[in-house]
């Protein structure tokens, strides 16, 4: 069984999510296998808001060198932008970066 803290893996610290943040508009990390109903439900229990929209993406993995001559890839993701109701509060973890 999923629980809210395992959907949720890491919030998106990026120059863009945080402007996108002063829209109440947050970025995660989440389960590849997540839906857009379990995201919303977790962000709602874990940070105690109220989530209007989840939209996501699927983010592939990057090619990286692993030495001289042999290349591999990063692990494939997938990213969650939450938009939260204009009455609810923000997220109190993302107050202090901007």
């Amino acid at each position: 069984m999923k629980t809210a803290h395992d959907i949720i893996v890491r919030p998106v610290i990026t120059e863009r999510s945080m402007d996108m943040a002063k829209d109440k508009r947050y970025v995660f990390k989440v389960m590849k296998n997540a839906s857009k109903t379990e995201i919303k439900y977790a962000v709602e229990e874990v940070f105690k808001v109220k989530v209007k929209a989840v939209n996501t993406a699927n983010m592939p993995g990057k090619k990286r060198r692993l030495g001289s001559r042999k290349q591999g890839m990063t692990p494939d993701w997938k990213k969650a932008i939450v938009t939260l109701d204009p009455d609810s509060e923000t997220i109190a973890f993302f107050d202090g970066m901007f």
